[in-house]
């Protein structure tokens, strides 16, 4: 079976399928200890990233990337998020056993697979925000070069990385089961869908 052959085989979440905001359970799948409790959140246009005026006229790439950037830069900070970064999102499954994440699309477009080989795939466009909480494997399946990812963290979480080999057990999935629950959704604050959906699978 081919790259191409498999991603059709698993299931393919667009702007179209999804709801604005959508939750999704990934369970252990053997390699990636995942998180039977607490569900991948999805926000499909959950940030508007208006265009720069400066950006708009001329060589339009570094001035709007930075401007969409900053614009979610601001909404993680405003909801005390940290450890903010901008790059891209590592084309290997990995996975975060002592810190849920946050990532939001800035520029490009990028199809996601979570969970493993087996797992759901998203294709995320600018705006787009997942939340995703401690041992849920990530992989960037395709992506354009002009693809800017802005991610963080709950405060104090300091992020480790994994990629699912037999050693990394049972120590990430004690440290998974430690990560405390964030205080704010890292888009709609303290009464955002986060919260009410994490604090069911706690």
């Amino acid at each position: 079976m081919t790259q191409h052959d498999h991603q059709q085989a698993v299931q393919v979440h667009t702007r179209a399928d999804d709801d604005p905001v959508s939750s999704y359970l990934i369970e252990d799948d053997g390699t990636y200890p995942n998180n039977g409790r607490l569900p991948v959140v999805v926000y499909r246009e959950a940030i508007a990233l208006d265009e720069d005026e400066d950006a708009a006229a001329g060589d339009a790439a570094r001035p709007a990337v930075r401007h969409a950037a900053g614009i979610i830069e601001d909404r993680f900070h405003e909801q005390r998020w940290e450890g903010v970064w901008r790059n891209g999102i590592f084309s290997h499954h990995h996975y975060h056993s002592t810190a849920h994440e946050v990532l939001c699309i800035a520029t490009g477009t990028v199809r996601v697979q979570l969970g493993g080989d087996n797992g759901p795939v998203f294709d995320l466009e600018p705006g787009d925000v997942v939340v995703i909480p401690a041992g849920v494997a990530h992989k960037n399946l395709e992506s354009g070069d002009d693809l800017v990812v802005v991610g963080a963290y709950p405060p104090h979480q300091i992020w480790d990385i994994n990629t699912g080999d037999a050693d990394e057990r049972p120590r990430a999935d004690e440290n998974i089961a430690a990560v405390p629950l964030p205080e704010t959704d890292p888009v709609l604050g303290p009464d955002g869908p986060l919260i009410a959906l994490w604090s069911a699978g706690r």
